[in-house]
C-alpha cells in the first residue's frame, strides 16, 4: 500500500477544504491596497475583485495560488483513489466558495476547479478556461462560464469516462449552488426570478447594455 493510500479519506477531504478556504485574493488585496474584497462591488472574493482593487500583477499571483490550492486534495488522494480525489477537488471548491476564514464568504470556484481538474482530468480545465475566454470575448464572462459548467460533465464522460465525469460533477455542483445562492438572501417576492438571474448572469439583476458593458466575471 502506498503512503497516500494510508492517509484516511476524511483527512484528504478536510485538507482539500482547508486549502481551498485560504482566501489568497483577499489576503493579497489587504496586503497591497488595504482592501477587504467582501466590501468591494458585489462582495465576491475573486480574481476580478482583486484586479479592480489592486491591478494585474496581484491578480496573476492570486490566480496562480487559487488554481494551485485546488490541486492539493486531489494530489493527496493520489491516482489510485479517483473517487476520493474527485471528492477532495469538490471540497476545495466548497472551501473557496464558503471559506471558513471569511465567515462563509468566498468566490465562485472557477480557479480552484481548474486546479482540481488539472489533477483529476486535465481536459476539464481546458473546457472551463475556454468558457471563460469565450465569455470575456463577448463581455459576458458569467454566461461563458455557465456554458462550460453545463457542458463539462457530459464532455468529460465522452472523452475520459465515468471517473473523470465524477470529478467534473464534484466541482460543478458547488459552483452552480454558489451562483444561485449569491452573496445575500434573495429579495422577498422575487426569489425565483433572482435565482434564475443569478444562475445566468451571476448577479441579482439583468445587466443593462450587457453585451457592451459587462465586466469580467468572478473566479
Amino acid at each position: 500500500m502506498s503512503t497516500r493510500q494510508e492517509i484516511p479519506p476524511a483527512v484528504v477531504i478536510a485538507t482539500g477544504y482547508l486549502a481551498g478556504s485560504i482566501p489568497f485574493s483577499n489576503v493579497i488585496a489587504r496586503t497591497v491596497r488595504g482592501v477587504d474584497l467582501r466590501n468591494v462591488g458585489t462582495g465576491t472574493v475573486s480574481g476580478s475583485g482583486l484586479f479592480y482593487a489592486a491591478g494585474l500583477k496581484p491578480l496573476l499571483i492570486g490566480g496562480i495560488l487559487d488554481v494551485a490550492k485546488g490541486s492539493v486534495g486531489p494530489l493527496l488522494a493520489g491516482k489510485d483513489r479517483p473517487d476520493l480525489a474527485a471528492a477532495a477537488g469538490g471540497a476545495a471548491v466548497v472551501g473557496h466558495n464558503w471559506s471558513i476564514f471569511l465567515k462563509g464568504a468566498g468566490g465562485r470556484g472557477i480557479s480552484p476547479s481548474m486546479g482540481a481538474l488539472v489533477v483529476n482530468g486535465w481536459q476539464g480545465s481546458l473546457i472551463l478556461l475556454a468558457g471563460v475566454a469565450l465569455g470575456r470575448s463577448i463581455r459576458l464572462t458569467s454566461v461563458g462560464a455557465l456554458a462550460s459548467y453545463v457542458g463539462l460533465i457530459p464532455a468529460m464522460r465522452t472523452v475520459a469516462g465515468r471517473e473523470k465525469s465524477l470529478a467534473a460533477a464534484a466541482v460543478v455542483i458547488p459552483m452552480l449552488v454558489k451562483r444561485m445562492a449569491g452573496n445575500a438572501p434573495a429579495p422577498s417576492g422575487a426569489r425565483i426570478q433572482t435565482t434564475l438571474t443569478r444562475l445566468i448572469f451571476d448577479q441579482d439583476t439583468v445587466p443593462s447594455r450587457a453585451w457592451r458593458d459587462r465586466k469580467p466575471g468572478a473566479s
